[in-house]
């Protein structure tokens, strides 16, 4: 599972068909990540959204089409319980910080994910169970 470097999972990971696909960029086109949101039933292939022409289109339509990578399916959210999560040095000048868990995402690979209630309210973090 992708972490970003303030340490939370990075979102990008999750999706419904379970596939990212990865574009390396052109000279126009900076380099992304797309989520694959169907499968063309006629050949199998990735279809991505395009925003430009607001329509799904196949990746290997896209001359910078790179290839797939595995994402995590959420298949459940489930309540945080009175979970709480704990972290040695991501409070204020490095001193530990507990946050209240609010759910748990469940994700089809069995791993169990904290959407936290940050205290401070910026983005929550995020605790994978197992890690």
């Amino acid at each position: 599972m992708a972490m970003r470097e303030d340490g939370a999972v990075d979102l990008r990971y999750f999706n419904q068909t379970g596939w990212t696909a990865i574009f390396n960029g052109t000279e126009t086109e900076i380099g992304r990540m797309v989520r694959v949101e169907a499968w063309d039933p006629a050949t199998g292939t990735a279809l991505v959204v395009d925003p430009k022409r607001g329509a799904m289109r196949p990746v290997t339509d896209y001359e910078d089409f790179s290839h797939l990578e595995k994402a995590d399916q959420v298949v459940a959210a489930v309540p945080g319980g009175g979970w709480r999560a704990h972290w040695k040095d991501e409070g204020p000048g490095n001193t530990p910080l507990t946050e209240q868990v609010l759910a748990w995402l469940i994700t089809s690979q069995g791993r169990a994910t904290s959407v936290d209630v940050p205290s401070d309210g910026g983005p929550g973090r995020r605790f994978i169970y197992p890690p």
